[in-house]
Order: structure tokens, then C-alpha cells, then sequence
């Protein structure tokens, strides 16, 4: 059985997913898609592995997607859309890149889960600065989002009550400079915290928190980013159940074989961020001890075992 993992070079949740099929099958790859070449007619798909060896994706009998680039960019769907010839000449990949490229461009995650019914702050989307400025003002204090972004890297407070209209026209102007579409949504009181709520073939695996100690810089108590880029750390959380069944029916839409899942608990209810691809490995690592890439590699061969 010969499988490979899709990632970044270096990367630590990269590197373990690697170490656990390595450990499972006997040979370990991990190829990263910086380098990639397709070659249609001659139906391959070639990276190189860790030593710089060429690998064939195609002629495997599956992928484990951990990573597809090293930070959020368009770029991602380029390789997303690579991946699914592997996919499509009968190689298994975990998960599905074309169930991935539902949810890597932030709009069209929000979109999928606004279309079930799934609570989210509120959010406008617009490329029209005044339509942004009307719906900042609305809000008092909002977020602005790049579509294309991960640990809150590129994202902005705004606080409309605090400026005045020019330093307003400013701000709108200065992030739609580099984000053409204008994401924007309402800045709620975290409390501190929010969750990671992971699942595994469907099934519940653990919580994790984020969790920032509020500080003059960062808003006080209704500080907005604790991701761990921003100083953040992982701390254990046991949800109710109401909260899993939330997280999974957000989840359920893109049917990802391995999926974490953003999830807000305010003084209005729990309201629900995103839904990833990619993150909850280390988070359930430090918060619980449990050993994802372990757990993921066996699921696979599960699968594959049919």
C-alpha cells in the first residue's frame, strides 16, 4: 500500500501525518505542490518527496491532504483543481479535493453554511465601499476578513463609533487596496475563547479552545482574535452536546473525511466562523493528548480496506 501525504516540507502536523504512514505502511512520502507539474498527456501528477525524488501521485494507491501551500491564497484552488486528476484515475484522497474546494475561499464556506441554516455572526459581503460603510456603521464594531486567510492573519477591527468618516473611508479603502471583495462581520464578545470542534469520518473526536488572557492591547474581555498566532494557547474543553450536534451539522455539507470546526460561544448563543480542512492536529495534541495523525492513518486504511 503505497500513500502519501500532501503537505508542507518542515511543517510539524505535516511531518507527523508523514511519520505516522510511514509507520503504518513502511514507506514514508510527502510531497509538497510548490513544485508540482502536471502532465496531462501523459496522465501524471509529479512532486517531489522529502529527498527531492520525483513521485507520481497518480500511480498511488492514495493521498492524505494535510497542507496544499504554505499560508491562504488563490493558489490553493490552482492545486486543489490539480489534485483531482489523482482523484479522478482512482487513487483515494483524504479528504476530497473537490469537497476541500468548497470551503478553502472563506465566501464560499460562509455561503454553504448560511444555505443550511447554520448560525453566523452577522456578515456582509459586498465590493461596493459604501455598501462596507453602511454595513460598519450598522455594526459599531466589525471584522474585516480576507476571503484567503488562516490564524487571523490580514484581519482588521474596525470601530466605526471610534472614527469619524474620513478615517472610516480610510480604513474601507486601505483593506479593499489589497482584499477587492469587502468582507465584513460583526465583532462579537468571544469572552476570551473559542472552539475547535473536530470530527474524523463523520465521527466526533474532541474540543479544543483558544484562549487569549484579555489585555489593554487586545480589548479587554471582548477581544476578538485568540488565535495562537495572536497569543492564543490550546486548553481542554468539553462541549455540551447541543454544541457537537451544531459543529457537526456545519461540518456535514462538505462531507470532508477529516474536518475542524470553528464555533463562537456568546451571551447570544453559539454562532459558527468557518469550517477547515487543515487545522485541529495540533490543537487536540496539546489540549487532549490525542494523536491525530494516528488516528487519521487509520481511518485511511480502514477505508482503503473497504
Amino acid at each position: 500500500m503505497r500513500i502519501a501525504v500532501v503537505g508542507i516540507h518542515g511543517a510539524w502536523s505535516s511531518e507527523v501525518l508523514a511519520d505516522a504512514v510511514g509507520r503504518a505502511t513502511g514507506e514514508r512520502i510527502l510531497v509538497d505542490l510548490d513544485r508540482a507539474r502536471l502532465d496531462l498527456p501523459g496522465g501524471r501528477l509529479l512532486c517531489p518527496d522529502q529527498l527531492g525524488r520525483p513521485v507520481d501521485l497518480c500511480a498511488l494507491d492514495a493521498l492524505c491532504v494535510k497542507k496544499v501551500a504554505r499560508s491562504y491564497s488563490p493558489e490553493m484552488l490552482d492545486r486543489l483543481e490539480m489534485l483531482r486528476i489523482p482523484a479522478a484515475r482512482g487513487v483515494r484522497v483524504f479528504s476530497d479535493p473537490a469537497r476541500i474546494l468548497r470551503l478553502v475561499d472563506r465566501l464560499a464556506c460562509t455561503v454553504t453554511l448560511a444555505s443550511v441554516g447554520v448560525p453566523l455572526p452577522p456578515t456582509t459581503i459586498t465590493e461596493d465601499p459604501e455598501q462596507a460603510l453602511d454595513a460598519l456603521r450598522a455594526y459599531g464594531r466589525a471584522i474585516l476578513k480576507p476571503l484567503f486567510t488562516s490564524k487571523a492573519r490580514g484581519m482588521a477591527l474596525v470601530d466605526a463609533e471610534a472614527l469619524d468618516a474620513a478615517e472610516l473611508v480610510r480604513a474601507v479603502a486601505g483593506f479593499q487596496a489589497r482584499n477587492p471583495v469587502l468582507y465584513i462581520q460583526k465583532a462579537l464578545d468571544l469572552r476570551g475563547q473559542d472552539l475547535g470542534v473536530c470530527f474524523l469520518g463523520g465521527q466526533y473526536l474532541g474540543t479544543y479552545a483558544r484562549r487569549k488572557e484579555p489585555d489593554a492591547q487586545d480589548d479587554g474581555p471582548a477581544a476578538w482574535n485568540t488565535s495562537t498566532a495572536s497569543g492564543g494557547r490550546y486548553a481542554p474543553f468539553e462541549p455540551p452536546q447541543d454544541i457537537i450536534d451544531l459543529a457537526w451539522r456545519a461540518g456535514a455539507p462538505f462531507g470532508l473525511d477529516f474536518t475542524c470546526v470553528d464555533v463562537a460561544l456568546t451571551a447570544d448563543g453559539p454562532y459558527v466562523f468557518e469550517v477547515s480542512a487543515f487545522g485541529g492536529f495540533r490543537g487536540l495534541k496539546a489540549a487532549h493528548g490525542i494523536d491525530v495523525a494516528e488516528a487519521f492513518v487509520a481511518y485511511a486504511l480502514k477505508e482503503l480496506a473497504g
